[in-house]
This record gives structure tokens, C-alpha cells and sequence, in this order.
């Protein structure tokens, strides 16, 4: 009972202090969010098979939210498979605000939002160069239907939003330091580090399959690993770029096409794994 109390109070003062950065950073989320993800829609359908640039530059702005009309777009054919691909590749969901909550990670975001900007751009490109997807069969229009975000200003307003979202975060990375400091206490740290396949071949394979999971929970997950060094620079790309927030639930949910939604599925998979492989294998 004592070393759990120990545990308890040790994860509680290690991650109360992030509580004002992650308000910070979500105040400015929100702000970003309420007053520009229309904008940044409407621009992401004008660009055609060159969005997936965009769509990977705007990926990287951290809303929940721009994942989902990503795929709204995608399964009304107003942007393509190679644009929708580069949005998933390059949002973070969740990891940048949990990151940032502890200014000592400040070093580790630049090196991973670079690898999965030139990841999402790469395969963006690639996938419409070679039509390797259904992709839309008309000029590509004006964004002109509505979409969802994961709030909107007049349901609780900027500071309520900002703070009922770092609560719910908070609560959420306080569980995960919770259980990881209690398996650490309890089988020990080398056996910790051979059960979570450090350094080996295989962790950014876990890490993508974490990543599949449709909600901020993976982003945070992986994000709080990786900060704690227990996930490589490899296994974190893999995990973040293979995690698109519920982007995916919304495109299976939306498009007609499973078999297709399976591919991209697949694909994102694939390509993000591959990609965090490499990094481990040459050290980074």
C-alpha cells in the first residue's frame, strides 16, 4: 500500500506541472480551430492533386478535428486519396499539446513533425502520381457542404473548451504515467524494456498497431512513450503517423467503397511502419 501511494504522488507531482502548458497549448487549438478550420478546408479542396502538400502542411496545425473533415472531403471526392493520406500521415492529434505540457520535451517535437511532414508529402504525392487510388473524376470544386468538428464555439466557448479538453487529457496522461510507473515498480525496468521490444526491430509495428486505435487515446499513449523514452524515434513516427484521430472511423463510416477504405487503411499502415523501421535501423 505504501509503494502505491509512493507511485500515485510521484506520478501526480510529475505531471501536475504540465497543467499550464497543456492549457496553453489548447487555448491556442481552439482558437485555431473555431476560427480557421473552414478556411483550411476551402483551401485544401482547391489544390487538386498538388494538396497533398497542403494537406500535409495543415495536417501538422494540431486540431482534433481537421482529420475528419479530411475525410469527409475524401468520400465526397472533392480531394483525393493522395491529399487525404498526407492529412493522416501528418496530424498528431493529441501528441504536440502533450509534449509541449512539459518544456523539456521541447527538442523532441521539431525532428518528429519534419519526418512525418516529409512521410506525409512523399506518400501523398506518390499515391496520386500513380492513381494507386479511386481519386475524383471532375475538376476539384469548392468546399460547399458542411462538416463536424470535434467542438464548435458556441457549445462551450474558447476558455471552457480549452479547459474541459486539457481536464480530459490531463486525466488521461496521469492514467497512463500511473500504469507505467506501477509495471515499472512491479517487474522492474530491464524486463519493462524487453516486454515494450525496445531497440527491437519490431516495436514500430506495436507502435503502428497502437496507432490504429481511432481516438486521441494512441496520440497520447505514444506521445507520453516516447517522452519517457521508452518508444524510439522510429516507433513514435510509426505510431503518430499511422494514428489519424477518428479520421478513419469517419471515412469508413462515409464512403460506400469498404474495400477501398481497407486499402488506405492498409497503405497508411504499411508506409508508416516501413518508415519508422528505417529510422531505427539507421539510429535515429
Amino acid at each position: 500500500m505504501h509503494e502505491f501511494l509512493h507511485v500515485f504522488l510521484h506520478t501526480l507531482e510529475h505531471t501536475a506541472s504540465s497543467l499550464p502548458f497543456l492549457f496553453g497549448a489548447y487555448l491556442l487549438i481552439e482558437f485555431i480551430e473555431h476560427r480557421h478550420s473552414e478556411k483550411f478546408a476551402a483551401w485544401l479542396a482547391k489544390f487538386g492533386k498538388a494538396g497533398a502538400a497542403i494537406g500535409a502542411l495543415l495536417g501538422v496545425v494540431p486540431q482534433c478535428g481537421f482529420s475528419v473533415v479530411a475525410a469527409n472531403l475524401y468520400s465526397n471526392r472533392i480531394i483525393t486519396a493522395g491529399t487525404l493520406l498526407a492529412v493522416f500521415i501528418s496530424t498528431s492529434d493529441e501528441a504536440i499539446p502533450v509534449l509541449l505540457s512539459n518544456p523539456e520535451n521541447a527538442g523532441k517535437i521539431l525532428p518528429l513533425i519534419g519526418a512525418k511532414l516529409v512521410l506525409a508529402m512523399a506518400a501523398g504525392f506518390m499515391v496520386d502520381r500513380f492513381g494507386m487510388f479511386s481519386i475524383t473524376k471532375e475538376e476539384i470544386a469548392e468546399v460547399e457542404e458542411e462538416h463536424s468538428h470535434c467542438h464548435t464555439e458556441g457549445e462551450h466557448g474558447l476558455l471552457k473548451s480549452a479547459f474541459l479538453h486539457t481536464l480530459s487529457t490531463f486525466a488521461f496522461i496521469f492514467v497512463v504515467m500511473f500504469a507505467l510507473e506501477v509495471c515499472i515498480e512491479a517487474i522492474g525496468e530491464d524486463a519493462f524494456a524487453q516486454f515494450m521490444m525496445t531497440e527491437s526491430f519490431f516495436q514500430p509495428i506495436v507502435a503502428g498497431i497502437v496507432g490504429l486505435i481511432p481516438n486521441c487515446a494512441s496520440s497520447i499513449i505514444i506521445a507520453e512513450l516516447y517522452a519517457e523514452g521508452v518508444l524510439s524515434f522510429g516507433s513514435a513516427v510509426a505510431g503518430l503517423s499511422v494514428g489519424a484521430g477518428t479520421g478513419l472511423l469517419v471515412l469508413f463510416r462515409n464512403d460506400v467503397d469498404k474495400i477501398e477504405c481497407v486499402s488506405l487503411t492498409g497503405f497508411l499502415f504499411a508506409v508508416s511502419v516501413l518508415t519508422g523501421i528505417v529510422l531505427q535501423f539507421i539510429g535515429l
